[in-house]
């Protein structure tokens, strides 16, 4: 049987930022308050004209990636302007957060990069965006990933109950409350010192 082919949805492709020389110490961040992403895989072409007609002549891939966000004061935002500055290397990822393989992976693609353009526009009485631009280094390589429950949890809140949070077993969270299921509509029992309606 086939796939079912699903619709890619804007609100679902996250870009996750590291510093390149930070790959051993801290894990990836989300960017966040994000408004568009953009990855552009541009190649021009020329044609040499022979006695035979036309040959096609294929330049080099020129990938591109572009991020707009409203700015904030997350270390991310911060690092941006460094990379710009100092021409560092950092390290992007595109996860789509709602396209899984088999092993609940998610589905992303990753590319070195620098920045090579970070536009603030302030204008009065809006909340301030910024315009990044990064020129990616070689090719950007597809893949998957899974994101951590912290990662998951930047993304996606998820239902707790009114006691204190602590760590479970294997660190998982314990919370006091259960999600909601599928199948749970309608469900109601009555406390010991009810009568159940007939």
């Amino acid at each position: 049987m086939a796939n079912e082919v699903e619709v890619v949805q804007g609100n679902s492709i996250k870009i996750y930022y590291r510093r390149l020389s930070w790959a051993k110490e801290k894990t990836a961040e989300l960017v966040p308050y994000q408004t568009s992403a953009k990855l552009t895989f541009k190649r021009d072409s020329d044609s040499t004209k022979t006695k035979d007609g036309n040959v096609a002549t294929s330049a080099s891939l020129e990938p591109e990636l572009e991020l707009e966000f409203i700015n904030n004061s997350s270390v991310p935002a911060d690092e941006f302007y460094h990379s710009v500055i100092k021409n560092e290397k950092i390290e992007v990822w595109l996860v789509d957060v709602d396209r899984t393989n088999a092993t609940g992976d998610n589905f992303a693609w990753y590319a070195q990069a620098t920045v090579s353009e970070d536009e603030t526009e302030a204008k009065t009485g809006d909340a301030s965006e910024r315009s990044i631009t990064f020129s990616i280094n070689g090719t950007p390589k597809q893949g998957w990933l899974k994101l951590s429950a912290e990662q998951q949890a930047q993304i996606d809140y998820i239902f707790r109950g009114l006691s204190a949070i602590v760590n479970g077993e294997n660190g998982a969270e314990v919370n006091g409350g259960t999600p909601w299921k599928d199948g749970d509509a309608g469900t109601y029992v009555p406390a010991d010192n009810e009568t159940p309606s007939k």
